[in-house]
């Protein structure tokens, strides 16, 4: 190992160790502040995010859908016997359609469900 190469297995623990460092230094400092301000740190916790699942899971099914169609159009459709080229511009293009696809599928749902808790809250009100 000469030159260069030398310093990866010296650089990349160190910034490791910076970004872990920091991210812990900014919450307590977040924390701190916090409790300047009178406020209760313990009673503010990160808002979850209830369709957070389904939104990666619908993405990830349609960017694989996505990549697994470009792939069999690729060795079927586009291929030819004399000198077979790659056509990577079809990978990028159906992963991004099916994965924006998956995207569009879990707004639809979340606008769905979410619409349909309201009709029932407002059922709830008045009976009440």
């Amino acid at each position: 190992m000469e030159g260069p190469e030398i310093l990866i297995p010296i650089l990349v623990p160190l910034a490791m160790f910076a970004l872990v460092f920091g991210i812990v230094y900014l919450q307590k400092r977040e924390k701190m502040a916090m409790i300047e301000r009178g406020m209760d740190p313990r009673r503010y916790k990160p808002q979850s995010a209830p369709y957070q699942n389904l939104k990666w899971g619908l993405l990830l099914i349609g960017a694989g859908l996505g990549l697994f169609i470009a792939f069999v159009l690729d060795r079927t459709l586009f291929s030819s016997n004399l000198h077979h080229e790659e056509n990577e511009a079809i990978y990028f293009a159906l992963i991004a359609i099916f994965g924006g696809a998956g995207l569009f599928l879990s707004y639809v749902i979340e606008k769905k469900d979410d619409a349909q808790r309201t009709i029932t809250y407002s059922k709830e009100e008045e009976t009440v």
